[in-house]
């Protein structure tokens, strides 16, 4: 299928951009704003907001239509090669397939007090209505908060037993999240051995779901992620699949 950005009306290509340039606010700027997404393919593009963040910057959003086409035939993504289950359900795949609860550790490492995400994962309270990992019975959940250097995360799951270890990272400056996230698959290599290793998954709004391979992970997780798929990938990959194939989708 081919396909074309909407925005007042179908098949009208409009869309929406917002950045941040080193200049102050003005009419240079603004012009400078609508020069940059006019070489993007956005024309005409115009100049819909405009606020100046301190004395030398100025903060964008530009609207306008683009020719370009989508072919959703190429579009590659992360598709769910197993069931999506119940908390019931997980909870029986466990019991009848570990016979002894799933450890799940948890935490935000480096630098990253942001504990929104994997408290939404971890939390009983979960996310959108879908109870956090700490509501199935057969899960032991152990979440170490923020800001948790990688050598003290590792020394938790070793000391847990761990079969996963879940890490949330939201700040992503200077591509930070990739670093921790490289920093902790090497203190787990060096300090386990091969197969070893609990599970690695690490999750975040910046991250590319295709990126696991990349970054020596089990699992790369996105924005929007909910305990229930978490839990379900953990049930796939840790229970033996003859026990957890039979478990009803």
């Amino acid at each position: 299928m081919i396909v074309r950005p909407y925005g007042d009306s179908t098949g009208d290509g409009m869309v929406q951009v917002s950045f941040t340039l080193p200049l102050p606010a003005g009419k240079r700027a603004e012009g400078a704003a609508a020069q940059l997404a006019g070489r993007m393919g956005i024309d005409p593009a115009m100049v819909v907001h405009a606020r100046p963040i301190g004395e030398t910057h100025t903060f964008f959003v530009v609207y306008g239509p683009v020719s370009h086409l989508v072919d959703t035939s190429t579009v590659t993504v992360v598709e769910r090669d197993h069931p999506l289950l119940t908390p019931a359900e997980a909870n029986q795949a466990i019991r009848r397939g570990l016979r002894r609860r799933l450890v799940v550790v948890g935490a935000c490492i480096g630098t990253d007090a942001h504990t929104v995400g994997i408290d939404a994962i971890l939390n009983i309270k979960g996310l959108a209505g879908e109870k956090g990992l700490e509501y199935y019975r057969e899960m032991r959940v152990v979440n170490l908060g923020a800001q948790v250097a990688v050598d003290d995360l590792v020394d938790a799951a070793l000391a847990e037993q761990a079969d996963a270890v879940l890490v949330s990272q939201v700040v992503t400056q200077r591509d930070a999240h990739l670093h921790n996230t490289r920093t902790l698959v090497e203190a787990f290599r060096a300090r386990t051995r091969a197969g070893q290793r609990p599970l690695l998954v690490v999750g975040g709004p910046r991250f590319d779901e295709s990126a696991a391979e990349a970054l020596g992970v089990d699992r790369v997780f996105g924005r929007g992620t909910t305990p229930r798929e978490v839990a379900s990938f953990l049930v796939h990959r840790l229970v033996p699949a003859e026990v957890s194939d039979e478990v009803p989708a």
